[in-house]
């Protein structure tokens, strides 16, 4: 083809970052989607009770990245077979998509520092709220009391804790151990169940955070070796 020189080494560091980048894009779509079905956090988001469901902010985040992933794919894709077709057309293309990935990822982290306490902390509201009603209901309305006591068990079951925190796990265990509420897990933890929902989702964000700091470095790369390889291209007397 018609670059030469250093040119000709951009463009195949381009088409190996590209390729990357794709890989990258298949990864994120991949962790996006195991996060999505993982059987943790969609046993505790699917939940519905007393006609609210589950805060839903992290599934939203999820379907964004699985989103993203897909974008990825597609753009690195088109990023290869620009640098191996040395098209300034394909490039161009491509160098915009990046710019504009780019300034979504940048206003998602943003936006994602900003709230990144909101995920746990709506589900340790609705937590509670589930546990109120189902060791605080009135004996008059057992049908709600029997409805919290069902989503709260599965709670317990899939974190393997049991109450708001130490003093009331303690209470609730003692209520299962004399047979008055069947609301702790199998196992008999009394650990709280709050610091169990923070480290379940903080972990989850942390490792999207990971991802979009590493696709945000490759990102920048891309973008300097697409406008040196369309400049290239360009100023090749070939062309």
């Amino acid at each position: 083809m018609g670059v030469e020189g250093c040119t000709k080494c951009i463009k195949y560091m381009l088409f190996f970052f590209n390729f990357i980048f794709w890989l990258a894009g298949c990864v994120i779509l991949g962790v996006a989607l195991w996060l999505r079905h993982d059987p943790q956090t969609s046993n505790l988001l699917e939940l519905e009770f007393d006609g609210a469901q589950a805060p839903s902010t992290f599934y939203i985040s999820v379907h964004i990245l699985i989103a993203v992933g897909a974008v990825m794919m597609v753009v690195g894709f088109l990023g290869c077979y620009g640098a191996i077709q040395e098209s300034q057309c394909l490039l161009g293309t491509f160098f915009a998509c990046l710019v504009i990935l780019f300034a979504c990822e940048v206003a998602a982290g943003i936006w994602g520092f900003m709230h990144k306490d909101t995920v746990s902390s709506e589900m340790v509201k609705y937590y509670d709220s589930v546990y109120d009603k189902a060791v605080g209901q009135s004996l008059t309305d057992r049908e709600k009391t029997k409805a919290a006591a069902t989503v709260l068990k599965v709670f317990h079951e899939t974190l393997n804790c049991c109450g708001k925190g130490h003093g009331t796990a303690v209470f609730t265990f003692i209520m299962d151990t004399l047979s008055i509420t069947d609301l702790c897990p199998s196992s008999g933890t009394t650990t709280n169940c709050h610091e169990r929902i923070n480290i379940l989702f903080s972990d989850k964000i942390y490792l999207i955070g990971i991802a979009a700091l590493v696709v945000a470095v490759i990102m920048i790369f891309e973008m300097i070796f697409s406008m040196v390889l369309c400049c290239g291209i360009r100023n090749s007397p070939v062309y």
